[in-house]
């Protein structure tokens, strides 16, 4: 049967749908910018700064060593930014934007987290979408974690590899989908990437990394994981998730980012030579972007120099991550199964209640930390999750903890009104 092709007038406009629905974050766009979403927070990085004209403490930032505003790196940063300014080197490093700098940084990252070499990339969420693509064809298979970060998910959506998805964190589903995953590479011809993380992100658990790796006794597969909240928390020296299980070894492919415990750009993998030969051969995110500014690097050069010298940074966070997590722990909130600095507060609640009692510790007790919820994670619950770092004080995790007290017994008592908050955004 002969088919006329549609006129111009029958065909919707691309951009048509946007007016139907903007998202399932984004139905919320009039009430949200400007204060839960976009929120523009003012002054010194630190654990007070200042919203919407008032001074807040500040639980929402990875600046876990407290390095974004160290006298140190302000001062390399400052100098660097002086000496080279912002477009040096000019191009991709493969074409004319490679430095001695760049190379210093790789091999000092490589010597800390013990791995044969390290590669820098220009962001962390890039690398990590472009290493997958790069390291899988469409003959391989990769098991990876349920609940990985977006840039893994966003990075599995472009490569044509088979992929199987394990429940979090549940190593015999892991072993479940590996026999999958072998099953299938016996008729492709291909290999297997296992990926997961160091620390998850939204609970705070560490991957049971050491327990997935003893797999390779049964399987033959590799390694390749996220540790973007281990790196620098983690560990006997802060080198992250692999020092802190000891099992470094085992990690094939070991990727972090500078953006949390080092408060700067960029990110880096570690692995053998031979594996790194061929990324930095063949990643297209790096060949065809220009390389990190050398104020950058050498700025990371100094943060990692802090990282490795100060320990007392570390042991600060880690004081009050314990002295945190303990208060809750007592006033019986439920922070899930958390054994890293990432602090969720889980309660049971629907989206009037989490925006009206973000309102209220905002307005009423000061506190400034991330609201979750639905479709991040099911209805019907909220996460508000917090983050230490090594400059908060006693005090403010001692007010922090009244707060909470506070709006859970309103939660408790449903004294919240049904109903958005009525904010006038500036």
């Amino acid at each position: 049967m002969h088919h006329k092709l549609k006129s111009a007038l029958d065909i919707m406009d691309i951009f048509a749908k946007f007016e139907k629905r903007l998202g399932p974050i984004g139905d919320y766009a009039e009430k949200a910018p400007g204060y839960f979403a976009f929120p523009k927070l003012e002054g010194e990085i630190s654990n007070r700064m200042m919203f919407r004209g008032k001074e807040r403490i500040i639980w929402s930032l990875n600046n876990y060593l407290g390095l974004a505003n160290h006298p140190e790196v302000r001062k390399a940063d400052a100098e660097a930014a002086a000496k080279y300014g912002l477009a040096s080197p000019m191009g991709a490093r493969m074409m004319s934007g490679n430095s001695d700098k760049h190379e210093q940084l790789e091999k000092e990252l490589a010597a800390f987290i013990g791995k044969e070499d390290t590669m820098l990339f220009n962001y962390g969420y890039q690398g990590m979408v472009s290493a997958i693509d790069s390291l899988c064809s469409r003959h391989d298979v990769v098991v990876y974690d349920a609940e990985s970060h977006a840039c893994i998910i966003d990075g599995l959506r472009m490569i044509p590899s088979h992929r199987y998805v394990y429940k979090h964190n549940n190593v015999e589903d892991c072993d479940k989908q590996l026999q999958r995953a072998t099953d299938m590479v016996a008729k492709t011809g291909g290999g297997i990437l296992v990926i997961t993380e160091g620390v998850f992100g939204m609970s705070g658990n560490q991957g049971k990394i050491k327990e997935i790796a003893t797999l390779k006794e049964k399987y033959e597969f590799r390694l390749f994981v996220d540790d973007a909240h281990g790196f620098g928390t983690m560990g006997k020296t802060g080198a992250g998730i692999g020092e802190e299980q000891n099992c470094m070894d085992d990690i094939d492919v070991y990727f972090s980012t500078f953006a949390k415990s080092m408060a700067s750009i960029g990110g880096f993998l570690g692995a053998d030579k031979k594996i790194l030969t061929f990324l930095r051969y063949n990643m297209r995110s790096q060949i065809f972007a220009k390389s990190l500014p050398m104020s950058i690097t050498v700025g990371n050069l100094k943060r990692l120099e802090l990282l490795r010298t100060q320990p007392e940074l570390k042991e600060k966070l880690w004081y009050n991550v314990r002295k945190l997590q303990n208060g809750l722990r007592e006033r019986g909130f439920n922070i899930g199964t958390t054994n890293t600095p990432v602090t969720p507060v889980l309660m049971a609640g629907g989206l009037y209640d989490a925006t009206q009692l973000t309102h209220d510790m905002r307005e009423n007790y000061n506190i400034f930390c991330s609201i979750v919820v639905y479709p991040v994670i099911p209805k019907g619950q909220i996460i508000l999750r917090i983050i230490p770092t090594a400059v908060h004080t006693d005090q403010d995790i001692d007010e922090t903890l009244k707060a909470f007290s506070a709006i859970q017994e309103k939660l408790d008592k449903k004294l919240y009104p049904q109903e958005m908050p009525n904010i006038v955004l500036a």
